[in-house]
């Protein structure tokens, strides 16, 4: 794996997605899995053997959950399904709650009880997108009034629930009910400037994208265009900027055995010419080690 000079900053031996996004480090298979959106490509990575597999479909990928037992559960546009590797086949679970023709599912992640959480984007930039939770093959909505949902992670004891949108620069926490899966007490709990007339892309801190949840409780945030990473503590004070060498990083996630790698997803979708030309890695995975490590993911349960 190449090394970013001085940065500690590597690169997976794969070829760029146009939108890599919702890595996920599988608990049980010890592989990373990551979506191409636009590009309707499901990846893996196997770090011990090197080795890459992909899966293409005729409808976007946007996120995906191990599956307890086996199998993976894929949000897609045109709904949420199981999805077994060995054979390539989908099962679909739950149809799309939205107009597919501007609507689609985003960013997902399942929690400690098994129920997938998943948020939908709107295209045409209104504010129609929402929250849904899965449960037991169950859909319901359960927050809405965004543009781009994006963020989700879970704080280490399961009671908070954080949720971006990413168009309004905004992070917002709930406090959850493990046992109920119930949301209440939405509130600020991030927010950013945004991308201001004849401001340069230099300027710009970036706009909050994919989130991942450390063991110490500490949200590690990508910033789209502002080309960092952010790790802030429960309370959404700023701990830490960790410059990145693309422009446009989408998500992290804490992988390896030990869960000290963090891997990270970007973007090259309808980025400039030059910015691609100064950034080659732009649309590849990123990894580095950290001191502190993730939390893993949790298995959703149909």
């Amino acid at each position: 794996m190449a090394a970013a000079p001085g940065a500690g900053i590597g690169v997976l031996p794969v070829a760029a997605s146009l939108l890599g996004e919702s890595p996920l480090w599988h608990p049980d298979e010890q592989v990373l899995y990551w979506c191409d959106i636009p590009g309707k490509r499901l990846n893996r990575f196997d770090p011990a053997s090197a080795s890459h597999r992909h899966w293409d479909f005729a409808a976007e990928p946007a996120c995906v959950a191990p599956l307890l037992g086996g199998g993976l559960l894929l949000a897609m546009r045109d709904g949420i399904f199981s999805f077994d590797t060995r054979s390539g086949k989908r099962q679909r679970i739950a149809e799309p709650p939205y107009d597919t023709a501007t609507e689609r599912f985003n960013d997902g992640k399942a929690d400690a009880q098994g129920r997938f959480w998943v948020g939908t984007i709107d295209e045409q930039r209104q504010p129609r997108a929402a929250l849904y939770c899965l449960d037991r093959g169950r859909l319901s909505k359960v927050a809405g009034g965004i543009t781009t949902s994006n963020g989700l992670a879970f704080s280490p004891d399961g009671r908070t629930l954080h949720w971006a949108d990413t168009r309004a620069h905004a992070v917002y926490a709930f406090d959850l009910d493990p046992a109920s899966g119930a949301l209440s007490r939405r509130r600020s709990y991030a927010q950013f400037a945004p991308l201001a007339d004849g401001q340069s892309l230099d300027d710009y801190p970036g706009r909050p994208d994919g989130a991942a949840m450390d063991s110490l409780g500490h949200y590690w945030l990508a910033m789209f265009e502002g080309q960092r990473l952010l790790r802030l503590d429960g309370d959404g004070r700023l701990l830490q900027t960790l410059p990145l060498p693309v422009r446009c990083p989408t998500m992290p996630c804490f992988g390896g055995a030990d869960l000290c790698s963090l891997y990270i997803t970007s973007s090259r979708e309808n980025r400039p010419a030059p910015e691609l030309l100064a950034q080659p890695w732009a649309g590849r995975v990123l990894i580095l080690r950290v001191a502190v490590p993730g939390l893993p993911a949790h298995c959703a349960q149909l």
